[in-house]
């Protein structure tokens, strides 16, 4: 046998052919390492939804360009603004400047502060923790910040404004050196040395406050063991490969990232409170909030009770449409489904984050030149049926 196999492939040609099929073996081997390796991570917290067809797709958009032009503004728009369905992008613009002063476009990569949106981010990092056993949401605060002065403070109170704590930016201002940045460090310290009254006793209503986010950073700060710029890499931008998304926690390089300008187009300048993060400070994209959105369907990401908790109201002391959840917005009128955003506005930053969940539809307006007019994204719910909002297309 050995015989007729050597007169058959001559030695030469057996170790060509040896040689092959090593090639080809280690070809297929690393084909499949480079598949797995370049598999998403976030692929588990990609639900899956139904497919759009292109009637829809087309139908929507003729819907959605009017906006864009009529109440965005088209060239006087300065930002990024999409609307997506079942987790595809339908309609989508990125205009103006990120830096007047050197004609620096927008780009779809260019991270804009997200204002007060941020408090949804922070928001869903505490439930995440809530999920892992790591903090529960009726822990007393002082739990986790022992120097806290109030008793009876829970993280829930934080996440829905209910705690009764003052806002920072006034009982620092007279008391603060304007010259040096406050970290959320100082706006625990000052809680403790000074002990400011209460709004109002803990539990009893809603008051919006910066502060409840502020210390809700130092809350993941303590859990997690590292700085909250590196609890929120971890625990959401990195998972969902929100790349283009960050805390800044270096208040002097701002203008250097993404200045803001005010309506006139004139750089708005920075204060002593832009070293506070939690409540603000989170610098995003359209598309990196649109991951996060698709990523709280998905039960891999939160637990169906934590979304159960985010997504509803916690404040009816008094009659009202407009409520708050967890870190998130909403209008409730009886037999509609309930509208969740979140707005934001800081210095010139402005935005509105959107998410209908009954259709899974995520709008996303965000501008580093003041305007309100991407509040006015509640106006796309009228492409769908049963939200509170029925307006129709300006002429």
């Amino acid at each position: 046998m050995q015989k007729t196999l050597f007169l058959l492939y001559p030695m030469k040609s057996i170790i060509i052919l040896l040689i092959s099929v090593v090639i080809s073996i280690t070809s297929c081997t690393t084909k499949t390492e480079h598949k797995l390796k370049s598999s998403p991570k976030n692929e588990l917290y990609k639900p899956k939804f139904n497919g759009l067809s292109k009637q829809f797709i087309s139908n929507k958009r003729k819907h959605i360009y009017p906006f864009y032009t009529k109440i965005l503004g088209n060239d006087r728009f300065n930002g990024m603004f999409l609307v997506a369905k079942n987790g595809k992008i339908i309609f989508e613009k990125v205009n103006g400047y990120l830096d007047y002063s050197k004609e620096k476009k927008l780009e779809i990569t260019t991270p804009i502060h997200l204002a007060s949106i941020s408090k949804s981010v922070t928001a869903l990092a505490i439930m995440r923790l809530v999920d892992k056993k790591e903090i529960a949401l009726e822990d007393d605060v002082r739990k986790y910040l022992p120097i806290f002065p109030y008793k009876g403070v829970t993280i829930r109170m934080l996440l829905t404004h209910r705690s009764g704590v003052p806002y920072y930016g006034y009982f620092a201002d007279p008391i603060w050196d304007h010259s040096k940045k406050m970290t959320n460090q100082d706006v625990l310290k000052l809680l403790n040395k000074h002990v400011f009254p209460l709004n109002f006793p803990s539990g009893t209503h809603f008051a919006y406050c910066n502060t409840n986010y502020a210390l809700l950073a130092l809350v993941v700060e303590k859990v997690t063991g590292v700085n909250f710029p590196k609890a929120m890499k971890k625990l959401v931008f990195d998972p969902l490969k929100m790349y283009h998304s960050f805390i800044l926690d270096t208040p002097e390089k701002i203008n250097e990232i993404s200045p803001s300008y005010n309506s006139r187009f004139q750089i708005q300048a920075v204060d002593f409170l832009d070293g506070i993060y939690g409540d603000k400070n989170m610098y995003s994209t359209a598309r990196d909030l649109l991951k996060m959105d698709i990523a709280t369907y998905s039960t891999d990401f939160l637990s169906k009770q934590s979304r159960e908790e985010i997504y509803k109201g916690y404040s009816y002391e008094n009659p009202g449409t407009r409520n708050y959840g967890l870190g998130m917005r909403m209008v409730e009128v009886p037999d509609k489904k309930p509208y969740f955003f979140h707005t934001g506005w800081w210095h010139g930053n402005t935005g509105c984050y959107a998410t209908l969940r009954g259709d899974t539809v995520c709008i996303i307006a965000l501008s580093n030149s003041y305007t309100r007019s991407v509040y006015q994204v509640h106006r796309l719910t009228e492409m769908f049926e049963g939200y509170p909002f029925e307006y129709k297309d300006e002429e």
